[in-house]
């Protein structure tokens, strides 16, 4: 399976379960302003949508959203718990969950990287983050991840676009149970891993 990524983009999050389930993945470096691989390749062949993640099969067939690829991963590694059973209703919680990663966290935090946002967009979207990051530390209560005590693809995701508020300069002291997470996710040995592949840790 092939990992077309960009370094500490929402690619990141299935790098990190793959790396979590054990699976093996050869990643290609995509230069997402120009829509080209490392290697040459026309990127917006390879994902029309012409962003990342993409993951390519063995069979071809390629598979995009960040949602759905972390399942896919986790899915073919069972036995790594990383994703709950499926038909369960803690399956469909998980999936909550990663929705919630999807538009609730990384879609309003992405907003902030728009070079055009004036500071009173940004100020009405942070306004929108606050409320959101509100609920997520509410939902964070008594908790080592989002669904418990263990690790699953769901905190993957939010780990990943959670990162994004160190280059946006949001202080999550103000959320302790996210800043929690996000510590505790940190310091897994394969999230090192994958940072240190993707060049964002020495």
């Amino acid at each position: 399976m092939k990992l077309y990524y960009s370094p500490g983009a929402c690619s990141m999050a299935p790098h990190i379960v793959a790396n979590e389930a054990g699976l093996k993945l050869d990643l290609v470096k995509v230069d997402i302003p120009n829509k080209k691989t490392a290697d040459g390749a026309d990127f917006w062949a390879i994902n029309p949508k012409g962003y990342v993640p993409a993951l390519q099969l063995d069979s071809g067939d390629v598979l995009t959203e960040v949602g759905v690829i972390i399942q896919y991963l986790a899915d073919q590694k069972p036995a790594s718990g990383l994703a709950a059973q499926p038909g369960s209703l803690e399956r469909y919680h998980q999936m909550e969950a990663i929705n919630f990663a999807a538009t609730e966290i990384h879609k309003q935090l992405g907003a902030l990287f728009n070079p055009k946002m004036t500071p009173e967009m940004r100020e009405v979207q942070l306004g929108v983050i606050e409320r959101r990051f509100n609920a997520l530390d509410k939902a964070l209560t008594g908790k080592q991840y989002i669904m418990g005590d263990k690790f699953c693809v769901a905190d993957a995701y939010l780990f990943n676009v959670l990162n994004w508020t160190t280059p946006l300069k949001i202080d999550l002291a103000k959320w302790p149970n996210i800043q929690a997470l996000v510590g505790r996710v940190a310091a897994r040995p394969m999230v090192q891993q994958t940072l240190r592949a993707e060049g964002l840790l020495k």
